[in-house]
């Protein structure tokens, strides 16, 4: 069984696949948004499609929670380009001013 978790003490989503931690997405959270900030995935797990498993977990929480996204992460990132259905959680204008400095 695979489940997505939201850790604020971490500051991090985490993948749990049967009752063991395979991975994480991490985030800041500024004002009713996620800066997320790096994902892994354990090397044992690689090549399982368990990183789209995390993003989309933790992209479904923030849609719940009524926040927005900024991917600073590249794998979050390309996860939304490829899932244009997560697309409108994404704070563009602060994203931008993150790729302006």
């Amino acid at each position: 069984m695979q489940t997505v978790t939201d850790d604020p003490a971490e500051n991090r989503f985490e993948l749990h696949v049967d009752g063991e931690l395979v991975g994480f997405a991490q985030y800041v959270r500024r004002g009713g948004r996620l800066v997320f900030t790096h994902t892994e995935i354990g090397q044992a797990f690689g090549g399982r499609g368990l990183g789209g498993v995390l993003a989309a977990g933790a992209l479904d929480a923030v849609r719940a929670e009524g926040a927005r996204a900024v991917p600073l992460c590249p794998f979050v990132a390309a996860y939304i380009d490829k899932h244009p259905a997560y697309a409108d959680l994404v704070d563009h204008e602060l994203l931008a001013r993150f790729d302006a400095t």
